[in-house]
């Protein structure tokens, strides 16, 4: 992992993402660069209402939570939110986006998520972004992957407010 690196943005996305770490992957694979504690904090993106109607076109969740925003407004959350699994999604692109070429290429399967909690709503017009940090890693014998690396992920809003916590697993070259 490159030392202040900025993420990579597309149309929706800041690129002010930053990493903090030792690793470079000059030494070796991207796996063998990776240390427990390097973090980084992507840059931001906004859930629009297209993402959230199209997400629910997409997943066949046309849950009112998601959809009439009249019936949301008389309720404790005061409008629609956004799908959970959308914002989890929103925030695997995030990631994707704040890697450079060579960690993109390393990457060999995303391997699976821990201890999922959504914390907090998510609304149309929120901003997220996340900040990362590497928990652990284990070393796999090549040749499909050198080893698996658990991230700690809090997705935050646009008032820093963790929306979505969880482990997220990679596994890499």
């Amino acid at each position: 992992m490159s030392s202040e690196k900025d993420s990579q943005g597309d149309e929706g996305t800041d690129t002010d993402g930053d990493r903090t770490g030792k690793g470079d992957g000059s030494e070796g694979g991207v796996f063998e660069a990776i240390e427990v504690g390097d973090s980084y904090r992507t840059g931001g993106r906004t859930i629009t209402d297209a993402d959230v109607m199209n997400f629910a076109g997409v997943s066949g969740d046309f849950n009112h939570l998601h959809t009439d925003a009249e019936r949301m407004r008389e309720t404790a959350f005061g409008g629609r939110i956004a799908h959970g699994m959308l914002v989890l999604s929103a925030a695997t692109g995030l990631i994707w986006q704040t890697r450079d070429d060579a960690e993109r290429e390393a990457v060999v399967a995303f391997y699976g998520i821990d201890s999922l909690r959504f914390v907090a709503p998510v609304f149309v017009d929120d901003t997220i972004y996340l900040v990362v940090e590497v928990i652990d890693t284990e070393s796999r014998d090549p040749p499909v992957a050198n080893g698996v690396v658990r991230y700690a992920i809090d997705v935050r809003n646009q008032n820093e407010e963790t929306v979505l916590a969880c482990e997220i697993l990679s596994l890499l070259r």
